[in-house]
């Protein structure tokens, strides 16, 4: 068996389950924590670190998986932001790392998972959005402990996860609020949302009136495409949107969102994928030409992989 294939074997063992509830992964991370804070293990050629604190909170934790050899200049790094509807999800939950850290971390990326708050309800997206600012933040102080180079890190999320980082790349702001210096580039993998009222102006599932609720003031204010003109700070970091051409509205949402982003100089690039929104998150990593596209977005950010080792 490859060590690849162990590593994913590895990683949907720790997931064990995909957490139905805030308060039910309150209760795991806890246990999880008290068990195996901050400990490192080590994966064939990946160290992990499970569950470090970037906030007094229990549901403010991150994983970081990282090379296990040591390489001659800090590595670049992405930042996982998971999804599940603003209310539910994991950092562990094996389609949000598995296939990403398996095919990213050999060759010379570090990755980090993070989880957020989603104990609170209702759901608080902008609250989510500055834990991830914060987890941001962390990652970038303590980059070098991992091997990683702070001015070189990427934002990704899928889903909720997805629309927590277009809002923070869209309103930078939120991040410098949160001590977090500028990041490289952001992957936005199938949002739940780019455009807040016009979701919620269509027929919608409820897990958005959930997260969102019904003031349209709101609604502005946690739409990324309602928040690129700033103020204080406009939107400059390149952004790879990945939407399922399977379903019409992401896509759609992603065009305007970047021709929006376009005006203001930033440089936002769609890329349709014939794949289930939940395919889009699971087989990031596995050899396709959509993997391959994602693997030269992050390239021309500045966050190149290192080529595969041949035998």
């Amino acid at each position: 068996m490859s060590q690849h294939r162990a590593l994913r074997i590895a990683l949907g063992v720790v997931a064990v389950t995909v957490l139905l509830g805030g308060g039910c992964r309150r209760r795991q991370s806890q246990q999880r924590a008290q068990a195996a804070a901050q400990t490192a293990e080590r994966n064939g050629d990946i160290v992990v670190h499970r569950d470090i604190a970037y906030g007094d909170d229990i549901e403010q934790r991150l994983d970081v998986y990282a090379p296990a050899l040591a390489h001659q200049q800090p590595l670049p790094m992405v930042l996982m932001v998971h999804g599940g509807g603003w209310t539910r999800g994991d950092k562990a939950h094996a389609p949000v790392a598995g296939n990403k850290v398996a095919a990213f971390v050999p060759r010379g990326l570090v990755f980090v998972s993070t989880n957020y708050r989603m104990a609170t309800t209702p759901p608080d997206p902008l609250l989510q959005a500055s834990d991830v600012a914060h987890a941001l933040a962390f990652v970038q102080q303590h980059a070098s402990e991992w091997g990683g180079d702070p001015t070189r890190v990427v934002l990704m999320g899928h889903s909720a996860g997805a629309h927590l980082v277009a809002l923070l790349t869209a309103a930078p702001s939120l991040a410098v609020a949160a001590g977090a210096a500028p990041w490289i580039g952001t992957v936005s993998l199938d949002s739940g949302t780019l455009d807040v009222p016009a979701t919620m102006g269509r027929p919608h599932r409820e897990l958005f009136d959930v997260a969102f609720g019904n003031d349209p003031v709101v609604w502005q204010s946690l739409s990324p495409i309602h928040r690129l003109a700033g103020p204080p700070v406009p939107m400059l970091v390149p952004m790879l949107v990945v939407c399922s051409s399977q379903r019409q509205e992401p896509c759609v949402q992603g065009e305007q969102f970047a021709a929006a982003a376009r005006t203001s100089g930033s440089r936002v690039t769609v890329l349709p994928v014939d794949k289930s929104h939940a395919e889009i998150n699971a087989d990031l990593g596995i050899a396709s030409a959509y993997t391959d596209a994602v693997i030269a977005f992050l390239d021309s950010v500045g966050a190149p992989l290192q080529p595969v080792a041949t035998p």
